[in-house]
């Protein structure tokens, strides 16, 4: 789980996104308690798309965002891309580093 008072200190906004509409993420997010926004592309996937972390799953292809990290830096320019395997908790490490590297 992502440590969002780390990214504080650094002046680094964390948002998340998925294609679930949005009664079901704010369902998510208030089960784990999560300090930052949640965000529907529902139904289009549209920023989905855009970022590349469109993927199918099942036998019907369900259309669903990969679990995927971006850092992207205040210029708008993707600075870091991380996609996590499936049932695995990510760690801040990689992600720390990396925002620590864009700080002056």
């Amino acid at each position: 789980m992502v440590e969002s008072a780390t990214f504080d200190t650094l002046n680094v906004q964390l948002l998340a996104i998925s294609g679930n509409n949005l009664f079901s993420q704010q369902m998510f997010a208030a089960s784990l308690g999560l300090a930052y926004p949640l965000l529907s592309d529902y139904p289009d996937l549209t920023v989905i798309q855009r970022y590349s972390v469109l993927t199918h799953i099942g036998a019907l292809h369900q259309p669903v965002a990969e679990g995927t990290y971006l850092l992207i830096d205040k210029q708008g320019v993707i600075r870091g891309k991380w996609i996590k395997p499936r049932g695995v908790v990510f760690p801040n490490e990689p992600l720390l580093k990396a925002a620590q590297e864009l700080e002056p």
